[in-house]
């Protein structure tokens, strides 16, 4: 089985678990400190690139980064665009979409007090901007995502960072009609209705950031509590 190790945080792990979930492949969802049997500063230096996530596929190879991730699920699952002009538009708005990680995931999973309020503030024009830049790319087609009526890595990537966002402002996507009804398309999909109905919890953004697992609220982070 598949398995997609990471840490007690919403993000980049989320999209690829987004795209597993509608491919159908079994995973199993591990935080590092289980995976590995050892806290994080023992295991850095010992992985790839010295980061997570990363999936450890049937036999034991390691993939790391979460773009190469996402298009081995692609492949593995035969979502991948056949057609290379199509592939690379897709590979640009995945691309695109990832670089909404920084400050924005580190910001609603670790950001408290007045430093969430300033970090919210700053990026909104950002994110605005690349908001935009994204309906525009769902105009170009006439599917319902990027390039047709399936949903690939380059959705799964864009929904989450729109996801998140709306921890930030709740109505911050409703200056784009296109991005709402994309929003509410990813989540129609039965498959991965069911996921986020039922994964961890994010709560107290801004002022003290858990994850609800097993019941039991836990701080993000990438130490085991």
């Amino acid at each position: 089985m598949l398995k997609l190790i990471y840490f007690k945080m919403r993000a980049l792990a989320e999209a690829p678990q987004l795209l597993l979930e509608y491919s159908g492949l079994e995973y199993e969802y591990l935080m590092s400190w289980d995976h590995f049997e050892d806290v994080w500063p023992n295991v850095k230096s010992k992985i790839p690139f010295q980061q997570l996530p990363m999936m450890e596929v049937e036999d034991g190879t390691q993939i790391c980064q979460s773009i190469a991730i996402l298009q081995y699920i692609e492949n593995r699952s035969s979502l991948a665009i056949n057609d290379p002009v199509k592939a690379a538009e897709a590979m640009a708005i995945l691309q695109s979409s990832q670089e909404l990680f920084a400050p924005l995931n580190p910001t609603i999973n670790f950001a408290t007090g007045d430093d969430f309020i300033a970090k919210r503030d700053t990026m909104r024009g950002g994110l605005n901007n690349r908001f935009a830049d994204l309906s525009r790319c769902l105009e170009k087609y006439e599917g319902k995502y990027f390039i047709d009526d399936t949903p690939r890595a380059a959705e799964f990537a864009a929904f989450h960072h729109m996801d998140l966002s709306r921890h930030l402002d709740p109505d911050i996507l409703n200056s784009f009609p296109r991005l709402v009804q994309f929003v509410k398309d990813i989540e129609s999909i039965k498959s991965v209705s069911s996921y986020l109905e039922n994964r961890p919890e994010l709560v107290d953004v801004g002022v003290e950031p858990k994850l609800i697992i097993d019941g039991r609220p836990q701080p993000t982070g990438v130490v085991k509590t």
